[in-house]
């Protein structure tokens, strides 16, 4: 079995594969003060709690955008799993050329989103690949149809702007993200709920749209992160949601970095 942890700026993200199969996975909060064995107890219990056993985890990768939280997880992984885990850095080992102008800029987690989503939608259709992640920020990703990673869009969160919105307005109230009952706010509460949702519906329509544009071919978009089932229903332009694109990019990843089997070896 392979585990798979995604450490992102809001979310901690895991998953649990026994070969391609992701058999379980969970989302939790990030929290950059906890300890090696904070996270390992914490672990742990999700593994008890599913009646898995920790001694079967024969491999470990990770991808991680809070340095905080780096080898705090590399050292949990080796205390209570036994295992070294890859890590993934940059475009080194991932098999995904990176056309950015400096390729170390883009963060790992874009890049395992990218390798998931060519290799599980663009590649079989023949297709470019524009990746939307609602995550701490949207981005969006753009992989060619010859599975590149041509560059992107950075974008404030919704949840960002919602608190933005809160903390610089004395005025305005703290609002959830929701879909609204119509456009046309009748509230202050509502107009706020319109501008979020509806605004983003139609940056990501517009920035994917202008996005498909320059691109060379015709691009399949895909959506992740978590409002990502929240606005893929509102616009046509997003095809298709995978809330668990990371996990499946990082599984990817570890097959590509493992050594050959050669035939008739056990």
């Amino acid at each position: 079995m392979l585990l798979a942890i995604d450490i992102g700026n809001t979310n901690i993200v895991l998953g649990v594969f026994d070969g391609d199969r992701l058999i379980q996975s969970w989302r939790l909060s990030t929290n950059r003060q906890r300890t090696a064995d904070e996270l390992g107890i914490w672990v742990c219990q999700l593994f008890e709690h599913r009646r898995l056993d920790v001694g079967a985890v024969d491999g470990v990768i990770l991808a991680s955008v809070v340095p905080q939280l780096t080898g705090t997880t590399i050292e949990m992984a080796g205390r209570y799993f036994g295992r070294d885990p890859l890590v993934v850095e940059g475009n080194i080992g991932t098999g995904m050329p990176v056309l950015y102008d400096a390729p170390s800029d883009v963060g790992a987690d874009r890049i395992v989103n990218g390798v998931a989503a060519f290799e599980r939608y663009g590649r079989p259709k023949g297709k470019a690949v524009i990746v939307v992640d609602f995550g701490t920020a949207t981005t969006f990703d753009a992989i060619t149809v010859a599975g590149e990673y041509l560059g992107g869009v950075i974008c404030p969160g919704v949840q960002i702007s919602a608190d933005a919105l809160f903390q610089r307005a004395a005025r305005l109230p703290r609002v959830d993200v929701r879909r609204p009952a119509r456009v046309i706010g009748r509230s202050t509460v509502g107009s706020m709920q319109s501008g979020l949702f509806y605004g983003y519906v139609g940056l990501v329509e517009g920035l994917v749209q202008r996005m498909r544009a320059e691109l060379e071919s015709p691009a399949i978009c895909i959506a992740t992160g978590g409002l990502a089932e929240l606005i893929a229903p509102e616009t046509a332009v997003i095809e298709a949601v995978d809330c668990d694109l990371t996990l499946h990019g990082l599984r990817t990843i570890w097959d590509r970095n493992q050594p050959p089997v050669t035939p008739g070896l056990p």
